[in-house]
């Protein structure tokens, strides 16, 4: 595995200069997800404090904890399972792994997120992650952490859709969005350092939860807005978080 985050081919997306490089100009899944060219949201967060839901027994996935949520600044909708695999909801499953508990494991090719318990065991939740040429593998730490983050699109974005500009406001880093519900980073993100250098990489929430389970981003690992806002109470700053090509 290497040791640094590391694209698995030419980007063909518009995403700013990052601890690796990318190549410029904005991509059609960039016009339709803004959420795809996100930016650094701004100083670290502090911890949720929401309530993780109750999870299913061993191997069965949770489904009450898709229902609406309650004690957050801006409405968490339930989510319509219909449009999700079963496969893809939030569980606790054998995982065999060398990684310490607490740990969080992304196997992009399967797309699926874990969160190691030890004794063999792990919550797995869904994840949407990189279209082909948007992949990246490698070790980092969840070095921020938001609660319904701002969004700062990447200059390169701007020159390629100058229209964006007319949903965008002057924030405290610069040009962007405030947090919200319409927000592409949906309901929390995670910020993934390497170095001591921010890879632009994140772990985030979703305006589109029909997503989980595919490889529609560029790059950053997206999950249901009810998952990312269990996962972020669970997971302090300082979090490993390996990513598995």
């Amino acid at each position: 595995m290497p040791s640094r985050l590391m694209p698995s081919g030419l980007l063909i997306g518009s995403i700013a200069m990052m601890a690796v490089s990318f190549s410029s100009g904005a991509s059609a899944d960039c016009e339709r997800f803004l959420w795809q060219c996100q930016g650094y949201s701004g100083p670290t967060g502090q911890p949720s404090v929401s309530t993780p839901g109750i999870d299913a027994g061993f191997g069965q996935p949770s489904t009450t904890v898709y229902g609406p949520l309650g004690g957050e600044p801006f409405p968490v909708t339930a989510v319509s399972l219909t449009d999700i695999d079963p496969a893809f909801l939030r569980q606790t499953v054998s995982y065999n792994t060398s990684e310490a508990a607490g740990t969080i494991v992304i196997d992009t090719r399967n797309h699926f997120l874990y969160l190691v318990q030890g004794n063999g065991r792990s919550l797995r939740y869904g994840v949407g992650v990189g279209r082909e040429g948007f992949g990246w593998s490698g070790v980092a730490t969840i070095h921020d952490k938001r609660e319904w983050p701002d969004w700062y699109p990447p200059k390169e974005m701007f020159e390629r859709q100058p229209e964006i500009k007319k949903h965008m406001s002057e924030l405290q880093s610069g040009i962007g969005m405030h947090g919200g519900p319409g927000n592409p980073l949906g309901a929390r993100a995670m910020y993934l350092w390497q170095d001591n250098k921010d890879t632009l990489f994140r772990i985030h929430g979703t305006v589109e939860p029909w997503t989980i389970g595919k490889s529609v981003s560029s790059g950053c690992i997206r999950m249901i807005n009810q998952d990312a806002i269990d996962l972020f109470s669970r997971t302090p700053v300082g979090t490993k978080v390996v990513v598995l090509n």
